[in-house]
């Protein structure tokens, strides 16, 4: 992003991250309207929105100087579980972290770059008995111009899981709704995402393997994979990983395998839903990701998360989530580029190009 040069490099972007604290409980109705003044939503006896602002750094962004697009959905997630661990703690009760369960289809609508601030609103819009269901608008905003735009909306769910015993899910305290509809159309959410997830196939048996001297343009040539130890920093008050750092480190590698395929500047488009299964601390994770389709103008990319518990002998490795990223190619003016056909080399190719091309028809026939 040619924009994203400071008038002053000396003083650079300054050291910025906010939280709004809560309100006092009178006036928690009154913070959850104003928070969320361009959104209806449910009111309830504890504030149903929050936001965050945080100045994107240069440590935030890729090669190109565009903020990296794992970046945004990890802060999206840190938001979600923020307002989804204060609602389930808002009654009297044992005590628990909201854990992501699920992340609904992500579009990046516009870039972030360096400079700018990164306004992350989320909203509770609807509970069940043991889930949550957070949506989350992330706005961008030129500080030098007051100049603000929409770059992403995402959807979250999230249960309780208990701090006494991390296998055990409470009940998640409901919220009171300003209108009936908008219940009957959570509800509706609910059901359509739990039908999805069960469908969900995890290809428990499909790995990426290396490739010795691929031809240019072929889907081994910019396969690539990341092995990363999970450590305390990446995990919740339960020692699991935050999902939010999942995403990030799927992001990164869906990136490098784009660049492999482009050898141009690239970015996220969209990212597909995203189901998560726990990951313990001290587990050792491989990211893997691989080409399996492309457009005229744009890239998906399959990545796979492989967990293996090194320290405990009684699990076997085990897929822990799984996504398609659809990536474009950029100018240095911030153009879209032709992309390099991918060139499957056999049967498995083949069909994983085909079932790409469905989903790339079904996404453009929605728009």
């Amino acid at each position: 992003c040619q924009k994203n040069k400071y008038p002053d490099s000396a003083l650079g972007p300054p050291d910025t991250c906010a939280l709004l604290p809560p309100p006092p409980a009178a006036a928690s109705v009154a913070f959850a309207s104003a928070a969320a003044a361009s959104m209806s939503g449910p009111a309830a006896e504890t504030p149903s929105a929050i936001q965050i602002c945080r100045i994107m750094r240069p440590d935030d962004a890729n090669v190109a100087g565009n903020v990296h697009g794992g970046t945004i959905p990890k802060m999206i997630e840190e938001a979600g579980a923020i307002i989804s661990t204060r609602h389930c703690n808002s009654q009297n009760g044992e005590r628990c972290v909201a854990a992501l369960a699920r992340v609904e289809r992500t579009n990046f609508l516009s870039p972030l770059c360096i400079g700018e601030l990164a306004h992350v609103s989320a909203e509770i819009t609807y509970t069940s008995k043991h889930s949550v269901e957070v949506q989350v608008n992330v706005m961008s905003e030129n500080i030098l111009t007051g100049t603000k735009k929409l770059t992403n909306k995402a959807t979250l769910w999230y249960v309780p899981l208990s701090l006494k015993n991390v296998d055990k899910v409470l009940e998640v305290p409901p919220v009171v709704y300003s209108r009936q509809e908008q219940e009957e159309e959570g509800r509706k959410r609910y059901e359509a995402q739990k039908l999805e997830r069960m469908e969900t196939k995890w290809r428990n048996g499909d790995i990426v393997q290396p490739v010795q001297n691929p031809e240019p343009n072929t889907v081994s040539y910019s396969q690539s994979s990341l092995i990363h130890l999970v450590g305390p920093s990446d995990c919740t008050l339960h020692s699991f990983v935050h999902g939010g750092v999942t995403m990030k480190l799927m992001d990164k590698v869906a990136g490098i395998v784009a660049a492999h395929h482009c050898k141009t500047n690239i970015v996220t488009a969209s990212v597909d839903a995203i189901n998560f299964h726990k990951i313990r601390k001290g587990c050792v994770i491989t990211i893997s990701g691989r080409m399996t389709f492309t457009s005229n103008k744009s890239m998906e990319i399959e990545v796979l998360v492989d967990a293996d518990p090194v320290v405990d002998n009684s699990q076997k490795r085990y897929r822990a989530a799984s996504a398609f990223f659809t990536y474009v190619s950029l100018s240095q003016e911030g153009k879209s580029l032709p992309v390099p056909q991918l060139v499957p080399e056999n049967e498995d190719e083949k069909k994983r190009f085909e079932e790409g091309k469905g989903r790339y028809l079904q996404m453009k026939a929605k728009r």
